[in-house]
């Protein structure tokens, strides 16, 4: 029987009273998923065997552990933009959504890579190993979904983070002079870069290359302010997996 909004919305406040906090709407025929904005206590949802393709709603919903989407209408994996925001999520069933795509391996490197806290996806493990391999040959995901036309599970921007393309639009880039980034490094007790590293590529090599890693340097500690403790700990982790991924590759190919 299908659930209305009211009926989900009365099953989960009921489960929240009763400390549950927990939402099952397992072959609900629910595509629309919204009133998880109204359930930022919630735990653990359980959506499988629905309709949903969109899950924007639940970033809000900080609290949620443990996430089943099992038999959905996920089309994309740039849908993973919204959950990399829940900080205590360590259980993700996705399978048996388009978005898995064709290739599993690649498809599982990708959701590792962008939610490196699970411990379990697919009813299956994660190991150590498995997140320093996801750094490698994952595709990072940093922007929502645009909403167009996706095949074989990969939209058009994932698809192009894969093939390593380097060209971006000079307005989707962040401004930021030499100033600026020394004066939020210095925040941080940072050495300040030097100008004539900041100006000595050439002005491509600049706008795409230098000028670029500094403004994501300079957005990521601005970022950091706003992290807590576990927050902090999930980047120290993260950024320990990537260098040693990055110092074995480095082995492979010596």
């Amino acid at each position: 029987m299908r659930l209305s909004r009211a009926a989900v919305l009365a099953q989960a406040k009921a489960a929240a009273l009763d400390g549950v906090r927990r939402l099952n709407c397992w072959g609900s025929h629910l595509t629309d998923i919204s009133i998880c904005r109204d359930l930022p206590n919630i735990e653990v949802i359980t959506f499988s065997v629905n309709g949903i393709s969109d899950l924007e709603p639940l970033h809000q919903c900080q609290n949620l552990s443990e996430l089943y989407l099992r038999k959905n209408n996920i089309r994309s994996l740039d849908e993973l933009f919204y959950l990399k925001t829940l900080p205590r999520l360590r259980v993700l069933w996705l399978a048996e959504n388009p978005c898995c795509g064709p290739d599993p391996h690649r498809y599982r490197m990708t959701v590792l890579r962008n939610l490196p806290s699970l411990q379990k996806l697919d009813n299956q493990a994660v190991t150590e190993e498995e997140l320093s391999q996801a750094l490698v040959d994952g595709v990072e995901i940093t922007a929502p979904p645009a909403r167009s036309s996706v095949e074989n599970g990969w939209s058009e921007s994932t698809a192009s983070s894969a093939a390593g393309s380097t060209t971006e639009p000079e307005s989707e880039l962040l401004s930021c002079s030499l100033e600026e980034t020394n004066k939020t490094q210095e925040g941080f007790d940072m050495k300040p870069v030097p100008r004539d590293k900041y100006s000595s590529f050439s002005p491509q090599e600049t706008d795409c290359s230098c000028k670029k890693r500094n403004n994501v340097l300079n957005a990521i500690l601005l970022l950091m302010k706003e992290l807590d403790t576990e927050g902090l700990e999930i980047i120290q982790q993260t950024v320990a997996r990537r260098l040693q991924a990055f110092q074995k590759k480095e082995l492979q190919e010596e």
